[in-house]
């Protein structure tokens, strides 16, 4: 749950990404989210079940809106 005050941090799938071949290549989490500027590295984890599970789709941010109704 959130605490009053806190802040959130979104990051694009671009970097989510990288993180991904980061983790893939060997890196620590600690080393990946230190040289991409990452503030939780309990991140690192969920994008990786992300990504195992659903590849690159997975990494794709699908809280808000959908671009349906956008366009409707």
């Amino acid at each position: 749950m959130a605490k009053k005050g806190q802040t959130f941090c979104s990051y694009s799938l671009d970097t989510k990404k990288r993180a991904v071949d980061m983790r893939l290549q060997g890196m620590t989490k600690k080393e990946v989210a230190e040289a991409l500027g990452i503030a939780d590295i309990g991140r690192l984890k969920v994008w990786m079940r992300k990504y195992r599970e659903l590849g690159d789709s997975g990494l794709i941010d699908q809280r808000g809106r959908s671009k349906e109704t956008l366009h409707v």
